[in-house]
């Protein structure tokens, strides 16, 4: 798949990521406001980048950890199979967790990923996604922070990859298969 020829065409810039990011934090703040610390969780690997944006705007104490899963390989379309491929370092009981997805498409992985983290009993667990996908979403979820809604189109950039390839980009781009 990925040695088919493709152009990416420039979905969301840069500085429209950094400014809705700088908004979704004061959001978050004002959710979290008291906390002894605050337990951002990552799903790897897409949302590294938009993780590392997020928790620099954060005023609060927070701790990174990261779950990596499972669902593409090196597909445009999920195979609506969640696996686990590294969960989380530390102990969550007792703790205001929030998860940062990349992207919320079927819905099948943050579904996965909070039914195993909401049975080790945190205090409270929140989700933010940068992009959501509300026309393909197959489980009942809903982030409860969104950075932007997209159509059904298959995006990169901004950690965001196609077969590894485009995550360094620092835009989100739509992928345009081309002849040849």
């Amino acid at each position: 798949m990925p040695d088919r020829p493709y152009v990416i065409d420039k979905l969301i810039s840069a500085k429209s990521i950094a400014a809705r990011i700088e908004a979704l934090s004061h959001e978050i703040e004002a959710e979290f406001a008291g906390t002894k610390k605050l337990t951002v969780v990552g799903l790897l690997r897409g949302s590294f980048v938009f993780i590392a944006d997020l928790v620099r705007e954060l005023d609060l104490p927070v701790e990174v950890d990261f779950v990596e899963t499972s669902s593409y390989g090196n597909s445009t379309e999920s195979s609506r199979e969640v696996r686990i491929l590294k969960d989380l370092r530390g102990d969550i009981e007792g703790r205001d967790v929030l998860v940062v997805e990349d992207i919320v498409d079927t819905g099948h992985t943050l579904f996965h990923v909070l039914n195993l983290l909401n049975s080790r009993r945190p205090h409270k667990l929140r989700t933010i996604a940068l992009l959501d996908k509300p026309s393909r979403r197959e489980a009942d979820i809903r982030a409860d922070w969104t950075g932007f809604e997209i159509p059904d189109e298959f995006v990169v950039g901004y950690g965001i990859d196609f077969a590894q390839r485009n995550r360094n980009l620092p835009y989100i781009g739509k992928v345009r298969f081309t002849e040849g």
